[in-house]
């Protein structure tokens, strides 16, 4: 069974003036997303660029950090005691921190899903007027954390219910349910239905003298209410909490753990992984594949635009086996595997939409379900102001197309088809497209192809007596019926086996005969216009022209 995909989200410890807060600063679905400076709004996605040194502490922190798997969690309280639970019991913190990390651990999650609410003058000048206060210095976080920890205290010796109770009445700042805005997140768009998600949370704290790091893999996916951006349930959770200046570290190995969750081969590990020794083996052969690039002779801060085309894991998986196999047979580097001149060919990957279904209008019915639910944004979103140029754009490739190959089609058929009639087609056949086939966007119009048809048919019914107006209904209501077969019998399937030669085959049949067109027009017009090889430039003054009046007895009435 393949592993879903992951959506990973970073957040960092933040202060807000006088409170604690856990605010997004990173995305992954395949790639990643920055929150830009300013916090406003997100970079373009990316290939993540990581330094070794990071990686490297990353793997220090799953061999001494707390690594639980398959956890029975189903709220985040749970999960944080169970973590705290876990550090106490191996001795890796003392019981006096398990109030404190939890206060830290259970605080409200601010995530780039808008432009953020800016405070008041009044608000920045009590956050300008001092140094950021972590929770044991600030007088309102030390008086709601000593009222947190009485309150826990109180109620440890009573079941789990009523700690969980106690916690989210006194500790938990997370709201139990997603909120309005992760509903109506426009970016669950991006990510598939059956994804899951991993959560990274980095921060530094006063309190703590060696870092705080666990790894959690629960047994069910659990959507743990506002700790993630878009609704989508929670399987990892990595948690990083250090000391006082060590900011930029912590956050490098957030960067790195999230990066290696979406890697489809570390993600197989994780989901798979038995105990702490398989997700270091991970580690390790991510760091196989790992091309370091010297300093200096590059730009950190340039992001390396995503790949056209990604090797899938298989692939990546054989490539591996190769290299390895010819650092056995003795060949330093890999020579027996793949040389450096030679690539590995990309497979043709096919979705879902060129699957045979075998059925009666299987892949209509499909269709129609994965489209059903974008359909209305597709057409109401026309109207939001940053779809003005993509409107703009698509009127006018419609508008040009159908004046250009009107103008062609005019000439081509002695004006049976001419500019209105191209005008009215592209505007009936793109209206019925777009209504019915869900796509808003797309330029409809004649094409090349079209106008070489509709020329040696006119050529054809003249020659042969035949109206070619009617042959032209007979032939469009033939490919009418064409086309409703193919559909219900779900044949589009079968231009999974096309290839790049048909396409570039027509094309170049395409692009011959209007060469040769061209060719033939240019001779014709040194026929119509003949060139005087006699001419003698200096003759040109013997030359005369006059204009005589008409003889009035040869003129007919």
């Amino acid at each position: 069974m393949p592993t879903p995909t992951l959506f990973t989200e970073m957040d960092t410890l933040q202060h807000d003036g006088e409170e604690l807060e856990w605010r997004e600063s990173a995305r992954w679905v395949k790639f990643e997303e920055k929150v830009e400076e300013g916090g406003e709004r997100w970079s373009k996605p990316h290939v993540s660029t990581l330094s070794l040194h990071s990686l490297f502490e990353l793997r220090t922190c799953l061999q001494t950090g707390v690594v639980l798997l398959d956890l029975e969690g189903y709220s985040l309280p749970q999960i944080v005691d169970d973590i705290i639970e876990r550090q106490i019991e191996e001795g890796m913190i003392g019981p006096e921190m398990r109030d404190k990390i939890s206060f830290v651990l259970l605080r409200k999650h601010r995530h780039q899903t808008k432009k953020p609410i800016h405070r008041s003058l009044a608000d920045m000048g009590k956050g300008s007027s001092g140094a950021p206060r972590s929770p044991a210095r600030s007088p309102t976080a030390t008086s709601a954390f000593n009222r947190s920890t009485e309150d826990l205290r109180s109620k440890q010796a009573g079941s789990y219910g009523r700690l969980r109770h106690a916690q989210s009445r006194s500790m938990n700042d997370i709201a139990d349910t997603p909120s309005t805005d992760q509903l109506k997140n426009k970016f669950m768009k991006k990510i598939p239905r059956d994804a899951e998600a991993s959560n990274v949370l980095v921060g530094e704290v006063d309190f703590l003298n060696k870092p705080f790091v666990a790894f959690v893999r629960l047994a069910q996916a659990t959507t743990l209410g506002g700790l993630t951006e878009v609704p989508v349930p929670t399987r990892f959770l990595f948690v990083l909490l250090g000391p006082h200046g060590k900011a930029k570290s912590y956050n490098e190995i957030g960067r790195a753990i999230a990066t290696l969750m979406v890697d489809d081969l570390f993600s197989d590990v994780a989901y798979k992984a038995r105990d702490r020794e398989d997700l270091i083996a991970g580690i390790d052969e991510f760091l196989d594949e790992v091309i370091v690039l010297p300093p200096g002779e590059w730009d950190p801060k340039i992001r390396i635009e995503p790949p056209k085309k990604v090797l899938s894991a298989d692939k990546r998986k054989s490539v591996f086996s190769l290299n390895e196999l010819g650092q056995m047979n003795g060949s330093v580097g890999g020579g027996g595997g793949v040389s450096e001149d030679e690539e590995m060919p990309v497979p043709h990957e096919l979705g879902e939409e060129l699957a045979y279904t075998g059925r009666f209008c299987g892949g209509l019915f499909l269709d129609i379900k994965r489209k059903l639910p974008w359909y209305p944004s597709d057409f109401y979103e026309g109207f939001h102001i940053q779809s003005i140029s993509a409107v703009l754009f698509i009127y006018l490739g419609c508008i040009t197309n159908a004046i250009t190959f009107g103008g062609l089609l005019g000439d081509a058929t002695d004006n049976y088809q001419g500019v209105m009639e191209s005008f009215l087609g592209t505007a009936l056949a793109g209206t019925v497209f777009c209504v019915f086939a869900g796509q808003p966007l797309i330029i409809l119009s004649s094409t090349g192809p079209i106008l070489i048809f509709e020329k040696l048919l006119y050529e054809f019914s003249k020659s042969n007596s035949i109206d070619y107006m009617e042959l032209r209904l007979w032939i469009g209501m033939h490919a009418c019926v064409q086309c409703l077969f193919l559909v219900v019998t779900d044949a589009s399937y079968i231009i999974k086996y096309m290839t790049r030669f048909t396409e570039e085959g027509f094309s170049s049949l395409i692009s011959f005969i209007f060469i040769s067109d061209a060719i033939k027009k240019m001779v014709g017009s040194f026929k119509y216009y003949p060139i005087n090889t006699e001419f003698n430039p200096d003759y040109v003054t013997a030359y005369k022209c006059e204009c005589v009046a008409p003889d009035p007895s040869e003129c007919i009435l």
